[in-house]
């Protein structure tokens, strides 16, 4: 799991938590059910059977991969359209290409990340590059989707290209656990990402044995997501593994440890921690839109029907992609069922 290393840790700044001060209870843990996305790539959905008031301000998260495939396997997913909220694609490992109706995206490789705000709407595309299809390998990430507060939901689409070397590299007071700053703040420290909802976004890789105990904004809520590994979380020492995630009750600190014996294909604890103000406002979800009331989600199917959120450009087959893709230069097909797994009936708190 590369993403971002370093040569000698001791090198970087330390984060160092107070023992004296009791960490953030924790309040759940559930483990993600796994499925497929898009055209058939292999994922765990880290948010499901958690309730939308624990996530706040965050909707959704895929861990996708880890996955070797074979020359030809590669997957992604098909054009399609999102409104009201921002989505944060994060490579651990592999190569993934994104494009959208308003001429944002790129390539983004080992440690790099996307940050798309479809605000008041977008079409985008997110697949392994043709050279990948062709040769295979390696794949490991993740997709979050951060909520918009009502008065940003309708702000213009918009596009950040994190690279690898741009995060921010701490370490824990131990010397044990790497610590990827993707977005706002640690003990001083900030990421690079810009956010419209405050949240804070951190890639932490833990050697055996080690402890994290890291400083929280006591007005954001708190996540943990276990990429992979075995460890503890909290000072009562709750055990976590892959494929779970946690979530805390309010404090000022996060605990995680590293357990001493991990697995010898992933030697490491890899962990996903994340928080954000809530935003506590009325959410409805359906598909690929996050809106505040019902009647503005149906007006997001209705417009993406009627192409107000746009078209797929017509020469991005050509110049980007050999491969066809339905829906080039038109109107995409009606039918979004199973697009990131969303819920295909109407969710609303």
């Amino acid at each position: 799991m590369p993403a971002v290393t370093v040569k000698d840790i001791t090198v970087l700044p330390r984060v160092a938590g107070d023992a004296s001060i009791p960490s953030r209870r924790v309040k759940s843990i559930t483990t993600a059910p796994q499925g497929h996305e898009g055209e058939g790539f292999p994922v765990r959905r880290a948010f499901a059977g958690v309730d939308l008031a624990d996530l706040d301000p965050f909707i959704h998260l895929d861990q996708m991969g880890e996955v070797e495939y074979a020359p030809g396997e590669p997957k992604g997913t098909p054009w399609h359209p999102h409104r009201g909220f921002e989505t944060v694609t994060y490579i651990i490992d592999g190569i993934f290409d994104h494009y959208d109706n308003h001429g944002g995206g790129g390539t983004i490789s080992n440690g790099d990340t996307q940050w798309m705000t479809a605000g008041a709407g977008i079409l985008h595309i997110e697949t392994p590059p043709e050279h990948l299809v062709v040769s295979g390998g390696l794949f490991h990430g993740f997709q979050l989707w951060v909520n918009l507060p009502a008065d940003k939901k309708w702000s213009p689409p918009a596009y950040q290209d994190l690279r690898a070397s741009d995060v921010a590299l701490l370490s824990s007071s131990d010397g044990g656990a790497l610590l990827r700053v993707i977005a706002g703040e640690v003990a001083g420290h900030k990421g690079p990402g810009a956010t419209q909802t405050p949240i804070t976004l951190v890639h932490a890789t833990l050697q055996p044995g080690a402890e994290l105990r890291i400083p929280w904004n006591p007005s954001y809520n708190a996540l943990a997501y276990v990429l992979n590994g075995f460890g503890t979380v909290g000072d009562e020492k709750h055990a976590i593994k892959t494929g779970q995630l946690v979530t805390y009750r309010d404090g000022d600190q996060i605990v995680i440890t590293a357990d001493l014996n991990q697995e010898s294909r992933a030697p490491t604890m890899d962990v996903l921690i994340l928080g954000g103000l809530p935003i506590r406002e009325p959410v409805a979800w359906m598909g690929p839109f996050v809106m505040n009331t019902k009647s503005e989600v149906l007006k997001a199917f209705d417009d993406f029907q009627k192409g107000v959120l746009g078209v797929v450009p017509p020469d991005w087959n050509k110049a980007k992609r050999p491969a066809q893709r339905d829906g080039i230069g038109y109107k995409l097909s009606g039918d979004l069922k199973g697009v990131h797994g969303t819920p295909e009936e109407l969710q609303q708190t």
